[in-house]
């Protein structure tokens, strides 16, 4: 993969919204995941996913820049579509 960044989101809910993107997504697509760690495969790259007590890393791998901004503009939606309680800060850069 050519592509990779990530974004590191604070919030106290990140093994909560790791699980819950996982199997949002793996209804039509393959994705694994634990409480701490999770990867989703889509068909232009990846995402895995870290969580920790204070945030979510998402970290993207995709085949080339277009196809890295369409994974984290889908990222980002549904997961500010789950976090509709919280403000969260969502800023991608380069891994």
């Amino acid at each position: 993969m050519s592509n990779e960044t990530i974004s590191t989101v604070k919030t106290t809910h990140g093994s909560r919204y790791l699980q819950q993107l996982c199997k949002h997504f793996r209804h039509k697509i393959p994705a694994d995941f634990n409480k701490q760690a999770g990867r989703i495969i889509f068909e232009e790259g990846k995402c895995d996913l870290a969580a920790s007590e204070n945030g979510l890393v998402m970290t993207v791998s995709a085949t080339g820049k277009a196809e890295g901004a369409r994974l984290q503009n889908i990222l980002t939606r549904h997961l500010e579509r789950f976090a509709f309680r919280e403000d969260l800060e969502i800023t991608w850069s380069a891994a």
